[in-house]
């Protein structure tokens, strides 16, 4: 029934989309194998794509000829641009999305790629003839051969739901579960582990009283994800805002004794930083009260997501809490929030490309390697399907550094440091954010894209006329100058110093308080050099004061970046004996041995490893 494919992709989440689509568009023979065709990258928790650090790889994953961004732009209902008040290494962007046009959007865009092929099937199993996978087992007893897997799994993986005291299989509420694939992965020696997540409840927006709430609309002046011509927004849907009190927190702490996480009945792991409404509550028992995100799943449905109250206290708590809030009075149910519990594999069993240690040409991409969100997934899928197509064509593998790009950080972070807990990405995990930004993320890396065959021409051409542009505008800015009496006034209007003599505009432009659309606006010259403003021009007037503003500290952390760089470039065998080495502390020879990095860069961030054990490592290479 099955012809032989070049790549397989299990699962059809924000991972299993991007790497069908990456592999495929780049000219592999792919079929994507999902248990429900309907549910395609379906969004299972918020109906939201983007925000702190998330954004930024979003564009990144767009930059580099991903469609997350394309199908965020074509299905959003709201956008905002978070972070605006601080630097712009923290700007991030966020999206609300329509759920249900998320999913249809995504599944018509990988229809239409030729060579990707479908199956509505559940794997549970994969085949391999030494050490190298030659295909997979599914439920209804295909054998399907492929030159390489690329496993996707998300929460499905023995997947258990939490309500209270009840629970069920599932690999979300509604979905089956998936059962045998993670038996066959110990048995082919692979270590796995559980991890716990959960999503709030939804309810009926007929029955809440906004006007009760806070509203939270959209940014004046939407923007967008894509770098290509997608249309911004000319309409958005509001967000609404809502506390929690003394009197709900008590009546979730009723249901305390039947709570699964309290009770031990879930043994694994829950994140950090999107905890539980009664992780909250217990974690920070002097909250007065919690912050809580009415936010719409889309234009035309009724239904609402509660962001900020997932949890797997029973049912009837959940409902009497929520009824308590401002608005809440009169609320109906569309389903309770709850917890999941899940299989993942601690991705120090990966390589950089994503592919296993252990089997050859068999990839891992998204929460089966322990991560959180739909953007981290996604951007893991993207890596794997991209390597995967490389690796078969006999080509140097895509591996992007820390300094390159947020999918870099994410990438390394994974490989090289312990996982116990889900991972989600922050500013605050690059070093290098000030290079990161997410108004770069197409300078950065579509000439990378381009190379690959991923990034179209048209996508380059993009970037080299921004580039041409920027080159123009930074060179007019720095020739020419600007008279005290043609600019004095407004100096003085925004309360910074005016100037004694005449002065290069760039100069002035450093100044915090100036922006270059003042400027525009306030110099003849200037505004008859910039012409009219369109969305493109937009985006580079944005980047120009970015740049100019924050050129030293730029231009330091490329020197920084640089430097470090040197230990990238020292390759380690992957078989090399480091307890052969006595010179090493104990602890290195332990760590370097199970985690074998691939670079002198990758083994100086790996937990115990200390500066002497690289010194050590250094003089051993250099002989």
């Amino acid at each position: 029934m099955f012809k032989d494919y070049d790549v397989i992709v299990v699962g059809a989440g924000h991972a299993g989309c991007e790497a069908a689509a990456a592999a495929a568009n780049l000219g592999s023979s792919v079929l994507l194998i999902t248990m429900n065709m309907k549910n395609m990258a379906q969004m299972s928790c918020n109906p939201s794509m983007g925000g702190i650090a998330k954004g930024q790889i979003i564009r990144e994953i767009d930059a580099l000829g991903g469609l997350s961004g394309i199908v965020t732009d074509n299905t959003m209902i709201q956008f905002r641009m978070l972070n605006k008040s601080k630097g712009p290494a923290m700007w991030s962007p966020r999206a609300q999305s329509d759920r249900l046009k998320f999913s249809y959007f995504w599944r018509i865009s990988l229809e239409k790629i030729l060579n990707l092929d479908f199956l509505q099937d559940t794997v549970i199993g994969v085949t391999v003839k030494n050490d190298k996978i030659s295909g997979v087992k599914t439920q209804f007893g295909y054998t399907i051969n492929a030159k390489s897997v690329i496993l996707t799994n998300g929460t499905f993986l023995n997947g258990k739901i939490y309500i209270g005291d009840k629970q069920f299989s599932g690999g979300r509420l509604g979905d089956n579960a998936s059962f045998y694939l993670t038996q066959e992965l110990n048995d082919l020696g692979f270590d796995s582990d559980k991890m716990k997540t959960g999503t709030p409840v939804r309810v009926d927006g007929r029955s809440l009283d906004f006007s009760k709430m806070t509203e939270q609309k959209g940014d004046e002046h939407p923007e967008k994800f894509s770098f290509t011509n997608t249309k911004p927004l000319s309409q958005q849907k509001s967000c609404y805002l809502v506390y929690t009190d003394h009197e709900i927190h008590d009546i979730l702490r009723t249901g305390f004794d039947k709570s699964p996480m309290f009770t031990g009945r879930i043994k694994g792991v829950g994140p950090r930083y999107c905890p539980s409404i009664e992780d909250k509550i217990e974690r920070f028992s002097t909250k007065d009260r919690h912050q809580l995100f009415i936010e719409p799943e889309g234009w035309e449905t009724i239904e609402y997501y509660v962001n900020g109250f997932s949890s797997s206290l029973p049912d009837e708590i959940q409902y009497r809490a929520l009824r308590k809030l401002k608005g809440f009075e009169n609320a109906k149910f569309f389903s309770p929030g709850y917890a999941i519990e899940y299989d993942y594999f601690p991705p120090v069993q990966l390589k950089y490309t994503l592919e296993t240690k252990i089997v050859e040409n068999l990839y891992f991409a998204g929460q089966i390697n322990g991560t959180t969100g739909y953007e981290e997934a996604a951007a893991q899928g993207l890596m794997a399907g991209i390597n995967a197509n490389l690796k078969l064509r006999n080509k140097k593998p895509f591996i992007l550094r820390r300094s390159e790009a947020y999918i870099g950080v994410l990438i390394d972070d994974l490989i090289t440091k312990s996982i116990d807990e889900p991972y989600r990405m922050f500013t605050s995990r690059a070093e290098h954010r000030i290079l990161l930004r997410q108004d770069n993320a197409d300078l950065r890396l579509t000439p990378m894209g381009y190379n690959l065959g991923l990034a179209s021409k048209e996508r380059f051409d993009r970037v080299s006329e921004k580039l041409d542009a920027l080159k123009k505008i930074f060179r007019f800015l720095k020739k020419e100058s600007i008279e005290p009496d043609s600019i004095n006034s407004y100096l003085l209007k925004i309360k910074t110093m005016p100037i004694k003599q005449k002065v290069k505009i760039e100069n002035l432009l450093l100044r915090p308080q100036v922006s270059i659309y003042d400027l525009i606006k306030h110099v003849d010259k200037l505004q008859n050099f910039i012409g009219k403003i369109d969305n493109n021009k937009k985006e580079i007037l944005e980047e120009a004061e970015i740049y100019i503003k924050y050129r030293n500290y730029i231009q330091k952390e490329e020197e920084i970046a640089e430097k470090l760089e040197k230990y990238e470039d020292y390759i380690l065998n992957e078989n090399f004996d480091y307890k052969g080495l006595k010179s090493l502390s104990y602890e290195a020879r332990e760590k370097l041995t199970k985690i074998k990095p691939r670079t002198i860069g990758q083994a100086s961030r790996i937990s115990g490893v200390s500066p002497a054990d690289i010194s050590v490592l250094l003089i051993h290479l250099r002989g």
